[in-house]
């Protein structure tokens, strides 16, 4: 399925510029840009997955992962083939590197009436980067909306002011992912990306539309695990995106073409964690690691466990209605509001 994209310019003799992500490929007539998913044909550019879902799941939000946007909800996860990045180490490279648009149908009415279906409470646009198949996430987003369901974004953040422009009232939260602390270096050899920096700033265009932001951070051991480049990416988000902002650093796990690397030891999590803690974050995490205790969330002010979480599923709630710790009485930035219930529910596997 086809359909004419909305982020792209016309240039002189047919080639076009497509401005969804930061890479701006200027694309000849009958080529297509990095993500192979966009494509010129006669001068215009073109989704050519729109409607094409490669991966569709019911999943716990905790696993996005959110850990301060309606916790104990589920989404219905939708992905789409081929990304703007070209990790390495990428765990969904069974779709992010397909060359072949394929996928079962799933209009956004479809995809919309399958949410309700299941029950959800929004849908979130995954496992592969939503931003090469904006204008099928948004349309999607803006049927959802006036269902009364939330719409989140699952993001390596390589994006544009004119992305963050379209998503701005549409989309409800971004959880953008760094890998290896956005050091230089690593996103050269290991992400094929020139510079991290264009997520800064999409984050900054992010903050001013007012969207909810949480930051992850994969530390892959010896080549991504920079204490360095960590303490200067914290300080930049205690600084530029505010201290309340939930940073969760990621367990890295061999694959793809990364398979003789170890997964990384909790002891390197863990000063990862410090440092961030010391750089004045409040909500700081360490994900991927099932059982530690800095997968849970806790006062900035008395230090009491206010969101008790195991894995994907929540265990404690110490908050009361008005997002206030019930030991202090401090304010948790907690946005969207709470699934009732634990997170009990089976993750249904629909594609």
């Amino acid at each position: 399925m086809e359909k004419e994209a909305t982020l792209y310019r016309k240039l002189e003799g047919r080639k076009v510029e497509c401005t969804a992500c930061a890479r701006l490929c200027k694309i000849p007539e009958g080529a297509h840009g990095f993500c192979f998913v966009r494509r010129n044909r006669g001068g215009r550019l073109y989704l050519t997955n729109y409607g094409l879902a490669e991966a569709v799941q019911v999943d716990p939000i905790e696993k996005k992962p959110f850990n301060h946007f309606m916790p104990g909800a589920y989404v219905l996860g939708i992905g789409t083939s081929s990304c703007n990045f070209g990790c390495l180490f990428c765990q969904n490279h069974s779709i992010s590197k397909k060359r072949d648009i394929r996928g079962m149908e799933l209009e956004p009415e479809w995809a919309v009436e399958l949410a309700l279906e299941q029950g959800v409470q929004g849908i979130a646009y995954t496992y592969n980067e939503p931003t090469i198949f904006i204008e099928y996430a948004l349309d999607t987003a803006r049927l959802a909306r006036r269902k009364g369901l939330k719409n989140v974004w699952v993001s390596n953040g390589y994006m544009t002011e004119d992305s963050v422009r379209e998503m701005k009232g549409l989309v409800d939260a971004v959880v953008v992912d760094f890998k290896g602390s956005g050091e230089q270096k690593f996103a050269n050899k290991y992400e094929t990306v020139q510079s991290e920096e264009p997520i800064k700033e999409a984050l900054l265009w992010m903050k001013k539309a007012k969207i909810h932001i949480e930051i992850t951070d994969l530390i892959i051991p010896q080549v991504g695990d920079s204490l360095k480049a960590c303490d200067s990416l914290t300080k930049w988000i205690a600084n530029d995106l505010g201290r309340d902002t939930p940073t969760q650093f990621t367990r890295f796990h061999p694959d793809y073409r990364m398979l003789d690397f170890q997964e990384t030891p909790y002891s390197t999590l863990k000063t990862h964690y410090d440092t961030a803690r010391r750089n004045g974050l409040n909500y700081v995490y360490i994900g991927n690691a099932p059982g530690n205790r800095h997968e849970s969330t806790y006062c900035p002010g008395c230090h009491r466990k206010v969101i008790g979480r195991l894995g994907f599923g929540i265990t404690e709630w110490n908050i009361d209605a008005r997002n206030r710790c019930m030991g202090c009485g401090r304010e948790i930035p907690i946005e969207g509001e709470r699934a009732r219930g634990l997170s009990r529910r089976r993750i249904s596997v629909l594609y």
